[in-house]
């Protein structure tokens, strides 16, 4: 029995593994020692002992992986509300250029001429006068020839030329005189055959129709120099608000960026305020802020940056990052209303180019010369939209404003 005993003992030894010093720790033992008991109550202490060391190792890890992850988030969140805002300050300044450029757009210099020459009733830029032919259907058509057969006839083409050289209607060329000429001149001429029975009213009717037919012309190129007017006044004055919007929204951005609001004296228009304000407002200045932040907020001794504390101490950073979804849709906005410019650009030449068909169709003017004056004005108006889009430059703003990642939110 004694000797049974002894032998159950020596089953029992712990045997090391190695010659070298046996580490006192428990985890020590656990993982240099080679366990040869076959109690299963011993065996199941050391295994909790175990478990308790792993877990206990894990939880160290998983703390350290947390805070290592609050650095980095806090690190991205920095760099990326960073990017955008100096992006969002070359953004404030192509947007408002872009705008006073297309204000200041109406049509081309050479387009204002075309179109004024067809609109002048001493023009021959379709071949004919519409002065000479209104004075020849008067004497050919009204008096049958008969101008100089009578003092009356020639009083009543006198007055026929006094009312075409008027300087009410000479004074509004761009507005088609030729339809206030028109108007005027059948008001005399029905008011003259109440009292001269020698007009014919078979010949007056002749007259205006005839008359009409320039009426027409000159109605349909009137009816689009309005709505083109019209169109372009409306342009421009969202255009107004548009740039309103944008400077109010910059004036909290660059106060959270470190600048003084704009030095703005009373009725000076918005975009010579930010004309003057964007010299010290721009990408470079902008930049050397937040370079002169992070040596602020640079740990002493290191190079690493206590980027919990900038943000936490800066919180006026975060809310401008947040806002700039608005920046972005104003320059869509913009976007939208250069776009707008080409379609009235467009409505108004396929106005023209009927009114010239108008001309053609109605026999005023030679085919072939209305053709040519259609082409004419289709290499204008292509010329203009040329010089437009390269002036304005819409990727510019475009690729800019992609640089600016506002639909990440910093909280």
């Amino acid at each position: 029995m004694f000797l049974s005993f002894a032998l159950r003992a020596q089953d029992t030894t712990i045997v090391p593994q190695t010659s070298q010093p046996v580490d006192t720790s428990i985890a020590g033992e656990i993982n240099q020692l080679r366990i040869e008991y076959k109690d299963t109550t011993l065996q199941r202490l050391l295994n909790q002992v175990k478990q308790i060391t792993d877990n206990e190792r894990q939880n160290s890890t998983a703390i350290h992986g947390l805070l290592q992850g609050k650095e980095v988030d806090n690190m991205t969140k920095y760099k990326l509300l960073k990017a955008n805002l100096i992006s969002a300050s070359q953004t404030y300044y192509l947007l408002n250029k872009k705008i006073l450029d297309l204000k200041s757009r109406t049509t081309s210099n050479n387009l204002d001429v075309f179109i004024t020459s067809l609109n002048n009733p001493e023009s021959k830029a379709l071949g004919f006068s519409f002065s000479e032919k209104v004075i020849d259907l008067v004497k050919n058509v009204v008096l049958e020839g008969k101008a100089d057969k009578s003092k009356r006839n020639e009083s009543i083409v006198k007055t026929t030329q006094s009312i075409l050289n008027s300087p009410i209607f000479r004074g509004f060329t761009a507005l088609a005189p030729p339809l206030g000429i028109a108007n005027s001149i059948m008001t005399f001429f029905h008011t003259l055959s109440v009292n001269n029975k020698t007009i014919n009213q078979e010949n007056l009717k002749k007259f205006e129709t005839e008359l009409n037919k320039y009426v027409s012309y000159y109605t349909a190129l009137n009816d689009g120099n309005q709505k083109f007017e019209y169109g372009l006044n409306f342009n421009k004055d969202q255009l107004n608000m548009l740039q309103q919007n944008m400077y109010d929204h910059l004036l909290f951005s660059a106060s959270a960026l470190g600048f003084k609001p704009p030095a703005r004296t009373e009725g000076e228009p918005v975009g010579v305020t930010l004309n003057q304000y964007f010299l010290n407002f721009n990408k470079e200045n902008t930049t050397r802020f937040f370079d002169n932040l992070e040596k602020k907020y640079t740990i002493p001794g290191t190079t690493k940056i206590n980027y919990e504390e900038l943000l936490r101490e800066n919180m006026s950073l975060k809310e401008a990052n947040n806002q700039l979804e608005d920046l972005v849709m104003q320059t869509k906005r913009f976007e939208n209303l250069y776009n707008e410019y080409f379609s009235l650009l467009d409505s108004y030449y396929s106005t023209v180019i009927h009114a010239l068909n108008i001309a053609s169709d109605n026999g005023l003017a030679d085919k072939n010369i209305v053709k040519q004056k259609q082409q004419e004005f289709t290499n204008l108006k292509n010329e203009a939209i040329t010089d437009i889009q390269a002036s304005i430059n819409i990727a510019e703003l475009k690729n800019n404003t992609d640089n600016i990642k506002y639909r990440y939110k910093i909280f």
